[in-house]
């Protein structure tokens, strides 16, 4: 009827340091995607490819830290860190969406970088406002059907060994540890799936970035190379910080011998601090957004000062 969730820590000083540590992220990652949101919206000379997707990585990261840590934050306050059996299947099918969904939006943003420095003269015509619907609106039906199939096979597994997930929230490997089921078949399933759905997007983007550097170091003056290379800068630091993290959980067997303490620390980077460091990393290497958010909180403070 109900999972038990583990803390990083039985010490209550550490839990409350970590309660204190992801409530302030938690705010940081919700209020600066939701200004990005809102900013993009209102603002006309905003409305490209480009920040079309930053749009959508906004909403996806709401989504994706609100999955987790609200629920995480709750427990962290109780003794017993409970989560019922349908409230967990609803945040892995959530989670597992919102992460796949990351993944082929990072891919859509290279590839809108890679028209826009290599093809630059067809950027308008390429990138028009169908393909930028179609692929934001492919990215989100993968993702929810990499979670329809792993949601589905993990929850048809008989959990009768234990109800403690050694996990500060619900995922498949912690899960298919305490399985009194064969998991032989969900572990390769995560390999398959994941090589055909999930594993091609990093080639993909990488092979964007090579164009893309090649195209760069062709620009004979120093100052517009580097002009033009800032422009992708944050969006190599978002795909970085998400892939690194990740693979080194879900490229991997259930049933090895792994150090799961390690697993919620990579977790960690991937679920909350991605969500967080996302809207900083566009603002702050992005002038157009930079300004616009400049503009919009000066006339903000000066409607409020009239």
């Amino acid at each position: 009827m109900e999972f038990i969730l583990t803390d990083f820590s039985e010490e209550p000083i550490l839990q409350i340091l970590s309660f204190v540590l992801f409530l302030f992220t938690y705010l940081v990652a919700t209020v600066g995607n939701a200004m990005i949101i809102l900013i993009i919206i209102h603002v006309p000379n905003l409305r490209t490819p480009m920040y079309f997707f930053i749009l959508n990585l906004g909403i996806l990261d709401v989504c994706y830290i609100s999955t987790t840590v609200p629920n995480m934050l709750g427990n962290s306050l109780k003794q017993w860190k409970r989560i019922s059996f349908g409230g967990c299947v609803v945040q892995m099918y959530i989670f597992l969406s919102m992460a796949a969904t990351e993944s082929f939006l990072l891919v859509a943003m290279s590839y809108d970088r890679y028209v826009a420095i290599c093809n630059p003269l067809r950027y308008t015509v390429i990138m028009n406002r169908r393909l930028c619907l179609q692929l934001a609106a492919t990215s989100w039906m993968i993702g929810f059907t990499y979670s329809t199939i792993h949601t589905a096979n993990t929850f048809t597994l008989k959990f009768c060994r234990s109800n403690v997930i050694d996990h500060f929230f619900c995922d498949i490997p912690p899960l298919l540890k305490i399985s009194c089921s064969n998991t032989k078949l969900n572990e390769i399933l995560i390999f398959v799936v994941g090589a055909v759905l999930i594993l091609p997007c990093f080639p993909l983007i990488v092979i964007s970035y090579v164009h893309i550097v090649r195209t760069v170091m062709r620009i004979p003056s120093a100052k517009g190379r580097k002009k033009t290379f800032s422009t992708c800068v944050s969006h190599l630091m978002a795909v970085c910080l998400f892939y690194l993290t990740g693979t080194s959980v879900y490229l991997r067997p259930a049933s090895a011998n792994s150090a799961f303490q390690q697993d919620k620390i990579s977790a960690v980077f991937y679920t909350i601090f991605v969500p967080m460091i996302n809207p900083i990393i566009y603002s702050l290497r992005n002038k157009e957004l930079k300004g616009a958010i400049k503009t919009v909180v000066t006339k903000t403070f000066l409607y409020k000062m009239q």
